[in-house]
């Protein structure tokens, strides 16, 4: 039978010597980004990379609240990897809310999936403190509105923004508290980056894309799989 594994995250363990769960030369890995890819070790699977497909939410950008949006899960609980000491220090410098389950503590708890567009579109600009997990779907959504999106310069999303034209991202936090302050200054500067964003992510994470890759891919390996079975068959009859 055609065997395809969908891998969403990268490595926990180390993020370059974790040998994959999956073991298998006959089962097709499929990653849903290269960062992914690059950083398992894959062991004898063949690999595949799907980037994401979210839709386009019938939700304008606004950018009225002089405030960056921060939307993560449960950030006391999974700490530095997902940036909780990242938020915490600029939110000393920097106005920023947060948003999600868990999240009444230190912020303003959770927002239903579907009233997100529309909250998180009033919003100055979007902030990803996250150090280390694959591209969210938060971050593509987002940009689908036209809200700026301003994160740190690590995983797949250093293949996504263009640092000054569609967005910002850098290693360097101080950097990005300044280029925060300057959008909150600058609603203009807000809405360009915001609209080249919108443009990365309309071409290259559309739903339309994403079912042709899938659709795509299961052909494929539907058909690697008839083909091993029609010789299978063929060496028994000779």
């Amino acid at each position: 039978m055609p065997k395809i594994y969908l891998e969403h995250d990268p490595p926990r363990q180390t993020p370059t010597d974790t040998k994959h769960i999956v073991d298998d030369p006959e089962v097709l890995l499929v990653h849903v980004t290269h960062f992914n890819q690059l950083m398992w070790d894959n062991n004898r699977c063949p690999t595949h990379v799907i980037d994401h497909g979210v839709l386009v939410p019938q939700v304008e950008y606004s950018g009225e609240l002089d405030r960056g949006i921060v939307v993560i899960n449960n950030i006391q609980k999974r700490g530095r990897r997902l940036g909780l000491d990242v938020f915490l220090e600029l939110r000393k410098h920097v106005p920023l809310d947060l948003i999600g389950m868990g999240s009444e503590e230190l912020g303003l708890g959770e927002v239903k999936h579907g009233d997100l567009p529309a909250f998180i579109s009033k919003y100055r600009f979007f902030f990803n403190p996250i150090r280390y997990t694959s591209l969210g779907l938060s971050i593509l959504e987002t940009m689908m509105i036209g809200i700026p999106v301003v994160g740190l310069a690590t995983t797949e999303l250093v293949t996504v923004i263009q640092n000054g034209v569609s967005g910002y991202i850098h290693t360097d936090t101080n950097y990005l508290a300044e280029r925060m302050t300057e959008l909150i200054r600058d609603p203009e500067m807000a809405t360009k980056l915001g609209r080249e964003g919108q443009k990365v992510v309309q071409e290259r994470f559309n739903i339309n894309r994403f079912a042709r890759d899938w659709e795509s891919t299961f052909n494929i390996v539907i058909k690697e799989a008839r083909s091993k079975k029609s010789a299978i068959r063929l060496g028994a009859n000779v």
